[in-house]
């Protein structure tokens, strides 16, 4: 009877449910169980990003810490929440979910890489790159022989080095643009480079992470060399197929026009299209989905308008099951006794050792200053999202066992939470502000302008702003010179670094012209204030603003 039990158990859900009118239980039904699923996995990790909100971290460390308290090692401990909420028969439903949110994120993130700024990156931020990813490397192959001998035994040694090495070596790039972000670095010095090499250094580790896929396979050695020849085919064909295609796309969105819905849908299909091709060679899915993203043409709106559609949905609602698919498999309880332990603080001391210590080198190599080259390599050192893609791709190709997968999941948790508050205590960025020089409004000279900068959030303050400047503007000839400016947050969101990219392409503001709206923007960068302008010209006013200095009237 026991088996019998066991296949009633795991017998494939319906779809949707009759009601409980009909005597039927919702959370028995595939869909209305993920909705349960969904809403509970959003609720847990805002609360947990409210609480974490003081101490300036990130968002995916709430995710990675909501993921885990609903695993194993803490709230799935009890049996009747785990059997009714997360059943054993729903987690392919849910890891289906969580893998296309995975999906359209790896796009997004490719959208994020502008291979030009890749291509234009100097020599000091790649020799800061490839210093942060050699030395890390290195030291975990060396970390994989004690683990392979201790806690996993028993997995082929060769894909266990290269995931180790790749475990250790990555810089997370989105997590770290978020956290630049959050920490108004992301327009400065520090933070261009930064961007940089990260760029650099996750080229490279999906480069390493490609190979690692292939060396995993249970095949002979011809069947690793045929998926790595077979995906550089499928690299090599997406810049001379797919590419003209997108550009042809994007060239048919000029600014001022709404890009055609076909046009999005098209590209979506095709990033589904190129993750079941990347899958079916045995590399991965996100794989596929993460080309694309990068040959994406990133002039006009078209890249733009793709982020607006997509990130908020994916970003919201379906990347966090992704943390909760890999907080379902990690048992932080697995790690018992001082040997598992002291195996923790070893694979993080040589994270940090090898991240930073390769980062630092490098760094004053270049003739960077000291603590820029510690605040850089502290930068360097995060983790996140990409880690776990690794270490998931590990545990389901049988290279981690369950301890050394909670290990790796507690490093990447340790180094990404560690981040913030060290670069806040190393890194002080502020300068002495300029001294006043006129302290009152009246002025000596009569013929001086008077200079005023007004501040609006929509058409709706402009004509008191109007107002205002009608009254001060007195008689004289000279009248007043107006700066009108609109602050835009650099949040945390993919089209607010995207923007940051963009005006750096050529160290000029860009324009985004629109015709259907209230007239031409022009986001400019003060290195002074660390924030973006956006000056715009409203239409149907007597105020008109369209260059980058003052209007004089």
């Amino acid at each position: 009877m026991a088996p019998e039990a066991a296949a009633a158990a795991l017998k494939p859900m319906k779809a949707t449910s009759d009601g409980v009118f009909q005597g039927e239980d919702p959370l028995e039904a595939a869909l209305p169980l993920a909705i349960v699923q969904i809403c509970i996995v959003v609720v847990l990790t805002r609360v947990l990003a409210f609480f974490l909100r003081p101490l300036r971290q990130p968002r995916v460390i709430a995710e990675i810490i909501g993921g885990i308290m609903l695993g194993p090692s803490a709230i799935g401990r009890n049996s009747a929440f785990i059997n009714t909420v997360f059943p054993k028969q729903s987690l392919t439903v849910l890891d289906t979910l969580a893998n296309i949110g995975l999906l359209f994120f790896l796009f997004l993130v490719g959208l994020e890489l502008d291979l030009r700024a890749i291509r234009r990156t100097g020599a000091g931020a790649l020799a800061i790159a490839v210093a942060g990813i050699s030395l890390p490397f290195v030291l975990g192959i060396g970390t994989s022989v004690v683990l392979q001998n201790t806690v996993n035994r028993g997995v082929p040694t060769g894909p266990f080095l290269v995931f180790m090495g790749v475990a250790l070596s990555i810089t997370a790039f989105p997590v770290l643009a978020r956290i630049l972000a959050e920490l108004k670095l992301l327009t400065t010095d520090l933070g261009r480079m930064a961007m940089s090499a990260a760029a650099v250094n996750d080229v490279a580790a999906w480069i390493l992470l490609a190979l690692a896929i292939a060396l995993s396979g249970s095949g002979s050695p011809f069947v690793s060399l045929w998926v790595l020849l077979s995906g550089v085919g499928f690299v090599l064909s997406s810049f001379f197929f797919i590419r003209p295609l997108l550009s042809w796309m994007a060239r048919r969105s000029p600014e001022g026009e709404p890009v055609k819905e076909l046009y999005i849908c098209t590209t979506l299909t095709i990033v589904l299209a190129a993750g079941f091709i990347t899958d079916t060679i045995g590399i991965h899915a996100l794989f596929g989905a993460f080309i694309v993203g990068i040959i994406v043409p990133k002039e006009g709106p078209f890249a733009g308008v793709l982020l607006e559609k997509v990130e908020d949905l994916i970003s919201g609602l379906f990347l966090p099951l992704y943390f909760v698919s890999s907080g379902l498999k990690t048992n932080v309880l697995t790690i018992k006794g001082g040997d598992s332990w002291g195996l923790l603080v070893l694979v993080v001391a040589t994270a940090c050792i090898g991240k930073i210590g390769g980062t630092v080198l490098a760094s004053l190599i270049v003739r960077v200053p000291l603590r820029e080259a510690v605040t850089l390599g502290v930068l360097m050192n995060t983790k996140g999202l990409v880690e776990l893609i690794v270490l998931n791709i590990g545990k389901d190709r049988h290279v981690l066992n369950d301890e050394t997968f909670a290990i790796l999941v507690l490093m990447a948790l340790i180094n990404t939470f560690i981040t913030t508050p060290l670069v806040m205590a190393i890194y002080k960025p502020a300068r002495r502000a300029p001294p006043y020089k006129n302290r009152a409004v009246q002025r000596p000279n009569p013929d001086d302008e008077l200079r005023m900068m007004v501040c609006f959030h929509s058409t709706r303050n402009i004509p008191t702003m109007i107002n205002l400047m009608e009254s001060s503007r007195g008689t004289r000839r000279r009248g007043i010179t107006v700066y009108a400016m609109h602050l835009v947050e650099l949040s945390e969101r993919s089209s607010a670094i995207n923007m940051v990219h963009k005006a750096r392409r050529n160290g000029m503001p860009f324009w985004n012209r629109r015709r259907n709206g209230d007239g031409d923007q022009l986001v400019q960068y003060d290195p002074t204030a660390e924030h973006y302008e956006l000056v715009e010209e409203v239409a149907d006013t007597a105020v008109d603003i369209d260059t980058p200095g003052p209007r004089r009237g």
